[in-house]
């Protein structure tokens, strides 16, 4: 019996990523959101004849509220062998624009959110011996490559991967990997990769990426037989390998 926490998946690559696994052999997927409907990403889950649940989980409330709303669903629902965490806000501005309520956003939102997640479901995988867990990077992150506008967002995502690999060392003796994924510049994040090989972007591959290109990645790390990668970094990009500047404000 497998089941699967994913993150964030009431919208974005998220949904599409969890809609995607409901094939791959799980009993049930348990998603979080916080402001958006859930519905959509429950009804195509349920089409795969999978048990799919929602649970309202704001990782941006104070740590005791998260600790409590994952250790709910954990008991509830767990015990889980998959995490995928696609929880991660971005804010692109220069710094100077920047304040502190950006960076606690940004930090809590994809550091803090990332190690209250892993905590969560660790316990189960490792008494299990058997566990996966796929993160989010951004591109560059793992080089701390830097960007115009990105100084919170690439900080985070850079420790995020710095955390990701340092995890993946110390849990590999209990059967748990944990890697990063990392989508490119994928702009219409609902779009199958048929309608996406249709549409031109400004990456070396030439066509627009699709949910469906990230969720390959995803589903091609967390299965069973994949025990031997671990603190890898993925990147799903289309060959992109610089920032979009038409992102970044000017001044």
């Amino acid at each position: 019996m497998r089941r699967a926490l994913v993150t964030g998946a009431a919208g974005g690559l998220a949904a599409g990523i969890a809609s995607a696994l409901a094939s791959d052999g799980f009993d049930r997927l348990v998603i979080t959101y916080r402001n958006s409907s859930p519905d959509s990403t429950l009804a195509a889950i349920a089409s795969a004849n999978v048990a799919g649940v929602a649970a309202c989980v704001d990782f941006s409330a104070n740590e005791g509220e998260i600790e409590d709303a994952l250790a709910s669903i954990v008991t509830e629902h767990g015990p889980f062998d998959t995490l995928v965490h696609a929880v991660g806000p971005i804010a692109i501005k220069r710094f100077s624009n920047l304040t502190s309520s950006d960076y606690r956003e940004i930090f809590d939102g994809n550091v803090r959110s990332a190690v209250l997640a892993a905590r969560a479901v660790l316990p189960a995988m490792r008494e299990a011996r058997f566990g996966r867990i796929v993160y989010f990077g951004s591109l560059g992150a793992n080089e701390t490559r830097p960007y115009r506008g990105f100084s919170f967002y690439q900080a985070a995502k850079s420790a995020v991967i710095a955390f990701a690999r340092c995890l993946a060392l110390e849990e590999a003796r209990h059967g748990v990997t944990v890697n990063v994924v990392v989508p490119g510049d994928i702009r219409r994040k609902s779009l199958s990769r048929e309608a996406a090989r249709e549409i031109a972007a400004p990456n070396p591959l030439g066509r627009a990426g699709s949910y469906e290109d990230v969720a390959d990645a995803v589903r091609f790390l967390i299965a069973p037989e994949r025990d031997f990668i671990t603190g890898a970094v993925l990147d799903v990009t289309g060959g992109l390998t610089q920032a979009d500047e038409r992102n970044e404000p000017g001044s």
